[in-house]
C-alpha cells in the first residue's frame, strides 16, 4: 500500500506564499499522475492543479499564474507552491496520486492539509 503524506500548510495572510509538499511511501512501484485538490468548507472538493510523471502539467483557472505544482520523482514528491494567496484559497488541500499495475490503477489520496488565509 501507497501513503501520501502533507506538509506545510498553516495560516497566512492575503498575498503571502506557502509551499506544501506531499511525500509518497509504502509499496510503491511507480506513481503516474499527481495532483493537488482542495475543499473549502461548504463545498465539493476541486482540482487545483496537476503532473504527469514527465512533469506536464496543468492547472485550473482560479490559480493560473499564482500556484506553480512541481515533483520530484526520485523522492516521489509533488509540491505546490501558493503564491498571491487570497482568502478564498482558504481550504483543505488533498494530495492525490496514481498508479497503473498491469490492469488495475489504484488511487491514492492523503489526509489534507489546511490552508487559512486570512488577515
Amino acid at each position: 500500500q501507497v501513503q501520501l503524506v502533507e506538509s506545510g500548510g498553516g495560516s497566512v495572510q492575503p498575498g503571502g506564499s506557502l509551499r506544501l509538499s506531499c511525500a509518497a511511501s509504502g509499496r510503491i512501484f511507480r506513481i503516474n499522475d499527481m495532483a493537488w485538490y482542495r475543499q473549502a468548507p461548504g463545498k465539493q472538493r476541486e482540482l487545483v492543479a496537476d503532473i504527469t510523471i514527465s512533469g506536464s502539467t496543468s492547472y485550473q483557472e482560479f490559480v493560473k499564474g499564482r500556484f506553480t505544482i512541481s515533483r520530484d520523482n526520485a523522492k516521489n514528491t509533488v509540491y505546490l507552491q501558493l503564491n498571491s494567496l487570497k482568502p478564498e484559497d482558504t481550504a483543505v488541500y488533498y494530495c492525490y496520486g496514481d498508479e497503473e499495475l498491469g490492469h488495475e490503477r489504484r488511487d491514492y489520496w492523503g489526509k489534507g492539509i489546511l490552508v487559512n488565509v486570512s488577515s
